[in-house]
């Protein structure tokens, strides 16, 4: 009877523990995917969100590279 007892309050006590782990992880999901795109980053032509923010430097990186690489002398 004592063991019963035991794993129903072991049981609660993990339930618990599930559920406030996936409450945290929503909230952080949701709070990663409005940081991403609302638009409250100022950029230099108009206000950019933060995907286009990473995708204009990855640009920039690609085509730093594309320079290098045609640069008529060694």
């Amino acid at each position: 009877m004592r063991t019963r007892s035991h794993s129903r309050r072991t049981a609660y006590r993990r339930g618990q523990a599930m559920l406030e782990y996936s409450m945290l992880n929503w909230v952080l999901a949701v709070a990663l995917i409005l940081a991403g795109t609302v638009k409250i980053i100022p950029g230099a032509r108009e206000r950019q969100n933060l995907i286009e923010l990473f995708l204009d430097a990855y640009q920039t990186y690609y085509d730093s590279f594309y320079y290098v690489l045609n640069v008529p002398f060694p």
